[in-house]
């Protein structure tokens, strides 16, 4: 194995600023994204997937067709399909979600 080799890349740290982070809540990591694998105290630094498919919340009303590009809204902490400057890509939806459910299935970073 190569000298400069680090890890396979599938989880990465990540570090809090003034908020806690809760297990299971995307985060953004530049124009990346993350799931918390577990709580993560503010200014602490704990482990996030950044590959895999996720139960994520999202706005419920709209109705997301499997392969659809998806959006994390901070201020809200959910997905939305609508790309604006506010929200950062988060990958595309790996199956249907329709009006009135709570979450939708994402390929994060895809």
């Amino acid at each position: 194995m190569a000298k400069n080799y680090v890890q396979e890349g599938d989880v990465l740290d990540y570090t809090t600023g003034t908020d806690p982070v809760a297990s299971g809540l995307m985060v953004t990591m530049g124009k990346r994204v993350g799931i918390a694998l577990g709580d993560i105290p503010a200014h602490s630094t704990g482990s996030v997937a950044v590959t895999g498919v996720w139960n994520v919340a999202k706005v419920p009303t709209e109705v997301v067709a499997q392969g659809d590009e998806l959006y994390w809204d901070s201020g809200d902490f959910r997905l939305t399909k609508t790309a604006d400057a506010a929200h950062e890509l988060a990958g595309y939806a790996a199956a249907p979600a329709g009006n009135g459910d709570a979450t939708v299935r994402i390929k994060i970073n895809a």
